[in-house]
């Protein structure tokens, strides 16, 4: 009777652990899977999903797959939303082109002066920030087309800065033949420096050093949550240190991911703010 009693707790006590080894395990990955996602969309993939199915009246009670359920129902969510303000953003940029070049050439028309300077001024300035919604409408839309072709990239950066009519001392260490477009190259390297400018101190300076551009200032150096996060459309850091809108940086780093540039943001030990370049070799 012992024995038999022994034998059938030693068995039962085995087909349990088996047992409980087994549904934990599920469960285990199940939360791993979800955490997974959880991250993924944390960074920015929202089309994710967990792939775990929500199952029918057996399932109301697993709280894994009600987390599960929830946190794709709130991936949808937020992809929709998204791309409604994309879709928003980019249909009030087409809406106020056209007004604005005819606004631009009515106010050519008027009499020199104070009054048609600061009006042009104004003019050109709401027209740059249209163009710019625009293109960064085309970014999130995967809309655009690089033509790639191989370039010396000491040249192209010395004609970008000179385009920009900015002060910016440019030294070419080491020069290297990259991949790239050189219309969007200029592009990003133009609001780098633009934005060293408006948010840094001179002097300024862009170094080329094979296929890595570091343009660097002398200011207060670029915010902790830029740094962190990157840039943040129409979000300046301090409010303090000058005027924008956010998206000359915001443009930068998306003509980076168009062109295959690794992009870093930084500060450097002794004061400014350092941006870091990384091109395809040719």
């Amino acid at each position: 009777m012992d024995t038999a009693i022994l034998g059938s707790a030693l068995l039962a006590a085995g087909s349990v652990t088996l047992a409980g080894s087994y549904f934990a395990g599920r469960i285990s990955r199940r939360l791993y899977r979800t955490a997974t996602v959880a991250r993924r969309i944390t960074d920015g993939d929202l089309d994710v999903r967990t792939g775990i199915p929500p199952g029918g009246k057996a399932a109301e009670h697993d709280a894994v797959t009600a987390v599960a359920v929830a946190l794709d129902s709130m991936a949808a969510s937020l992809q929709r939303r998204l791309e409604s303000e994309k879709r928003f953003t980019a249909d009030v940029a087409h809406e106020l082109r056209t007004p604005l070049t005819g606004m631009l050439a009515a106010a050519g028309l008027l009499p020199e002066g104070r009054p048609k300077e600061m009006i042009n001024d104004r003019l050109k300035a709401l027209h740059t920030l249209t163009e710019d919604l625009l293109e960064i409408s085309r970014l999130d839309a995967g809309a655009e087309q690089p033509d790639f072709a191989e370039h010396e990239l000491g040249p192209l950066a010395e004609r970008a800065v000179r385009a920009t009519g900015l002060a910016c001392e440019v030294g070419v260490l080491r020069d290297a033949a990259v991949r790239t477009d050189r219309r969007r190259l200029d592009r990003i390297i133009a609001n780098l420096v633009v934005n060293a400018h408006r948010h840094g101190a001179p002097p300024v300076t862009l170094t080329v050093d094979g296929p890595v551009v570091e343009i660097r200032d002398q200011g207060p150096g670029y915010p902790a949550e830029l740094i962190d996060r990157g840039p943040q459309r129409f979000r300046t850091g301090d409010p303090g240190r000058g005027k924008g809108h956010g998206l000359g940086l915001t443009i930068a780093v998306g003509q980076a991911e168009v062109l295959g540039i690794a992009l870093r943001f930084a500060n450097a030990p002794t004061g400014g703010a350092v941006t870091t370049l990384r091109l395809p070799s040719a």
